[in-house]
């Protein structure tokens, strides 16, 4: 038997081996994203191209879940690592198949290039909805479970995940290929890394995607720092490309003169997978003397030992019996359609939901996203087998009758292509006139919000110019809210946006909620359950006085370190009933707080306690407060609940200008609520969050 298939051999040894058996040729045929077979060593041809943020994405059908933005609304570690498991399920299944098929095309193999782990720090880069949002503890303990999830807790792993987009890469999405992140090393190591480093050493994922952008003027897939960095964090996996990355060293960042060069250049610095076509230029580049061998080898071991790993040389897998009847499965939507449920965030509510049906004749349902399919969706998805639009959940809930009127495009001034500027508005004031209450659904979807390239606006490479809808919405919205009729604004998009709805009587942040997004919307407004999401990210209310969107320093961005313009705060979110925190205590020992909370409200809900600390000596601390540990909880109305809950592990911590992390103060405040302790939450919520006093040399004093 070949080492390579003797399964009581490590990984290492067993890619070991089998690349020892190749030629300098097929060696480098490993190290593109399309790989090539070796028929003589019983090496299929492989393609390391899969996606699954909210679902496995472009390969058929599937289940689909809220957009990962809205996954982060939840607040809920363990939600997020069962939404991966069902991802990396259905993605084995679907290999199973495809490869009895021989089917091993882009999309179809087990290598899931997700999380998106960056740090949403401007709400105007369209693939902010990749992520957790803008915390980044919030997005650690996200991160970490969705791994987990995809990979799974056995010697082989259920796919391997990949922690993206390697380092500081957050917009602006139109010159990302020759974009230089100016990053200073508090941000670096304060905001930026953390992620990636707790993905690293906590949840060992096995691979890291490069940015396309430089980094202080290193190539993200060829950066000596970042490189650095992981072998400081012991990273034990492999290094892949963003797609075409690097090609752009040669062509848009300058820093090598060809191809060859460029290959060399990113092989070197450890770069294993080029997801493009610039390493078929390593052959070229070995024969000029710009690269050794020696490097394809290793990078060739560690791919192929990703492979083994997922048992791609095993005469049988456990997961081989992964049959293709769970791929949609009546379980996996119903989980769905509950973390669409529990990501919507209620942002404002006078008193106008839950809607009572016995006092409600006619329903107008109007706009844009109502009946859209893309207002599902996001991007990177997949395709279901049914679909809830807001619509059609509110007429499967709803018994009276319903009026409905697109409104208005999603940006364009026409709906039909010989119509006039505005064409649709007189109906939807139609419809309006005609309804007792009217369901607004306005926002945007992945055609003008996303990644560079993929969206179908001309606007600003799929980011945002600012934090308001289209033109054509806002005429819609003003002449809606004009006519003084209970309103409910639905905002469907992956980012904040300030809808100008002080008229509105509620508004519900649905993100892009997944194929159910429809039937979750209609539960909501209907009272079957009370909304509980968190906003995971700041609502901001003008991009006017936001700093300018190349510049990566964290001043006055984040809850961490804003000191202005918020329209709606980080981790706040309505339910319809009313839990507070009474009592909060903190044992130093344990590093745990017990918090007691009672629901004082009228309905049962889903709340989500969250900590919070602040610094009150270090210079070097957070100017406001950070997330130190959060908990989503179903309480009863009228019940009382004992919550002990673990701070993070670096709660007390500072990072100072050099980037180094550690303790510079004994006197801390602990805070606990169902929300920031800042004065806006305390206004829109009515309630302070408690707090306690920390105090590392002396015993700690409740206050």
């Amino acid at each position: 038997m070949d080492k390579y298939k003797n399964m009581t051999l490590s990984a290492q040894e067993r890619a070991e081996d089998i690349v020892s058996k190749m030629t300098v040729e097929e060696k480098v045929g490993q190290l593109s994203h399309s790989a090539s077979a070796v028929e003589r060593l019983g090496v299929s041809k492989y393609n390391w191209w899969n996606e699954s943020l909210h679902g496995v994405a472009r390969a058929g059908t599937a289940t689909m879940f809220p957009q990962a933005i809205g996954l982060a609304a939840l607040f809920d570690d363990s939600m997020l690592k069962r939404v991966a498991d069902i991802c990396s399920t259905e993605a084995r299944a679907k290999y199973n198949q495809n490869k009895k098929n021989n089917d091993n095309g882009i999309y179809k193999g087990l290598t899931i290039w997700s999380p998106n782990i960056n740090i949403f720090r401007d709400p105007r880069w369209g693939r902010g909805q990749e992520t957790y949002g803008e915390c980044p503890f919030l997005t650690s303990r996200l991160g970490i479970a969705f791994v987990e999830g995809l990979q799974g807790n056995k010697e082989t792993l259920k796919t391997s995940a990949c922690a993206k987009h390697f380092a500081c890469h957050s917009g602006p999405e139109g010159i990302r290929h020759e974009f230089d992140a100016k990053v200073n090393n508090k941000d670096m190591n304060e905001t930026y890394l953390p992620a990636f480093e707790a993905l690293v050493k906590e949840a060992d994922v096995e691979s890291v995607m490069g940015a396309y952008n430089r980094v202080n003027g290193e190539p993200a897939c060829a950066s000596e720092f970042l490189m650095g960095k992981l072998a400081q964090w012991n990273f034990k996996g492999h290094f892949v490309s963003d797609c075409w990355a690097i090609r752009d060293f040669h062509t848009k960042h300058m820093v090598t003169n060809s191809p060859e060069e460029s290959a060399a250049m990113a092989l070197k610095f450890g770069c294993d997978c080029n997801c493009g076509d610039t390493y078929e230029y390593l052959l070229s580049a070995i024969k000029a003397g710009l690269v050794t061998e020696d490097y394809v080898t290793d990078s060739a071991v560690r791919l192929m030992r990703t492979r083994v790993k997922l048992g791609m040389f095993d005469e049988t897998c456990e997961y081989d019996n992964i049959g293709y009847d769970v791929v949609s499965c009546d379980a996996h939507k119903n989980f769905s359609l509950e973390c669409a449920e529990k990501s919507m965030v209620l942002l404002k509510n006078n008193g106008l939901l839950p809607i009572d049906r016995a006092k409600v004749n006619s329903i107008g349902v109007i706009g844009p996203n109502a009946a859209s399919l893309d207002a599902l969706r996001g991007n990177y998805y997949g395709t279901c087998d049914e679909y809830q639009t807001f619509l059609d959940g509110i007429r499967a809930t709803y018994d009276g009758r319903i009026y409905f009127s697109e409104g208005s495009h999603l940006f364009k001034e026409t709906i039909q292509p010989l119509g006039e500027p505005g064409d649709s508005y007189a109906e939807a004031i139609t419809v309006a006139t005609h309804s007792d209450i009217i369901i607004l659904c306005v926002g945007l979807d992945a055609s003008i919000e996303g990644e560079e390239g993929d969206t179908g606006n001309a606007f600003a490479a799929g980011d945002k110019n600012d934090l308001y809808l289209p033109r054509s919405q806002r005429t819609l919205v003003e002449k809606v809210l004009a006519l003084n009729k209970p309103t409910v604004i639905v905002l469907a998009s992956g980012s904040a946006l300030n809808p100008l709805g002080e008229k509105a009587d509620a508004i519900i942040q649905a993100w892009y909620p997944g194929q159910f997004g429809g039937k979750a919307l209609a539960k909501i407004l209907f009272g079957e359950i009370s909304p509980s999401g968190k906003l995971p990210v700041t609502f901001y209310e003008t991009s006017d006085l936001l700093p300018d969107f190349t510049d990566y320093s964290m001043k006055n961005r984040t809850y961490r370190y804003l000191e202005n313009n918020v329209l709606y705060p980080f981790g706040y979110g309505l339910t319809y009933s009313e839990v507070v925190c009474k009592k909060l205590d903190y044992d130093i020992e344990s590093n745990i707080a017990t918090v007691q909370l009672e629901n004082i409200g009228k309905y049962d809900t889903d709340e989500v306690l969250q900590l919070y600390i602040h610094d009150e000596e270090s210079k070097w601390a957070v100017p406001n407060h950070k997330l130190c540990g959060f908990k989503r909880v179903h309480i009863l109305k009228g019940e009382n609940l004992e919550i002990k809950l673990a701070l993070s592990k670096d709660a007390f911590d500072v990072v100072n200008d050099e980037g180094k992390r550690f303790v510079d103060s004994k006197k801390f405040v602990l805070y606990a609520g169902v929300n920031q302790p800042d004065a806006l939450s305390a206004s829109l919520t009515g309630h302070n969050c408690i707090e306690y006093k920390i105090d590392l040399l002396k015993s700690n004093t409740n206050i």
